[in-house]
């Protein structure tokens, strides 16, 4: 018996050109992510560091 299925994005079907571009999309958006964290917590040390360097 099949559960139904709740959500509002409805399933799509996949073809090997979409997984093709899927997988790309996803590593260049972890990659992304990455440097934009990295970004931010280099920029957050800074600032506490200038803090307190300079109080």
């Amino acid at each position: 018996m099949a559960r139904p299925r709740h959500g509002a994005t409805p399933r799509q079907p996949r073809g090997a050109a979409h997984d093709r571009f899927g997988a790309l999309f996803d590593r260049w958006l972890d990659l992304v992510v990455i440097v934009a964290v990295l970004t931010a917590l280099i920029v957050g040390f800074s600032a506490v560091l200038a803090h307190w360097l300079l109080t």
